[in-house]
């Protein structure tokens, strides 16, 4: 991972970050289309040291996604490959980071890579994820609560979605993109500090 820039414009850094929340933007990655959303928002809190909650909010025509329906929140693989909202998170001091997945239906994964995407394992020491959703014809709320006992300060984090319209086509909304293809593994994606 390359230091980030603190002179940079981009650069967030979010000190002392526990009651309060901050709104961010996803943006949408250059090569995709998404007729169905016209905005995606993350709402970022730390009630808790060693805790996140996560609220991604997507506004537009909500018929118009793909959203799987609830069902018993449980761990489950390859999320992405439908409609998922994403969380990446880099411990201070470390090549490796963690790889969040949540569902609408609130299965969610979680996995721990060595280096860009090099040895990539079930992150088995993090607890299940509170998620919670909720929806209306013009707004689609996915909030997941994280316990992350144990990461060292500060984090680096990389919020993205990938959002597919009932239509089959899929979109790719982060922080911030890297050049070419979407990658949310990218050191560019890790666009925010928590400290």
């Amino acid at each position: 991972m390359v230091a980030p820039d603190r002179s940079s414009s981009s650069y967030k850094d979010v000190n002392s970050y526990y009651t309060f929340g901050m709104r961010q933007g996803l943006r949408l990655h250059s090569d995709s289309l998404c007729a169905a959303a016209t905005r995606i928002e993350a709402d970022i809190a730390r009630p808790r040291p060693d805790s996140l909650i996560l609220s991604y909010v997507v506004s537009g025509r909500i018929g118009d996604l793909r959203l799987p329906p609830v069902v018993t929140a449980a761990r489950a693989d390859e999320l992405w490959q439908r409609t998922c909202f994403e969380a990446f998170v880099l411990p201070s001091a470390s090549l490796g980071y963690y790889e969040f997945n949540f569902s609408p239906s609130t299965q969610w994964a979680a996995y721990q890579f060595d280096g860009y995407r090099s040895g990539m394992r079930v992150a088995a020491e993090i607890g299940a994820p509170r998620i919670e959703v909720r929806s209306t014809a013009d707004s689609y709320t996915l909030q997941a609560s994280l316990e992350l006992d144990g990461l060292s300060w500060p984090w680096r984090l990389g919020l993205s979605a990938v959002l597919e319209e009932t239509n089959g086509r899929k979109s790719y909304w982060a922080l911030a993109h890297p050049t070419g293809k979407a990658d949310f593994h990218h050191a560019d994606c890790f666009a925010l500090e928590l400290s």
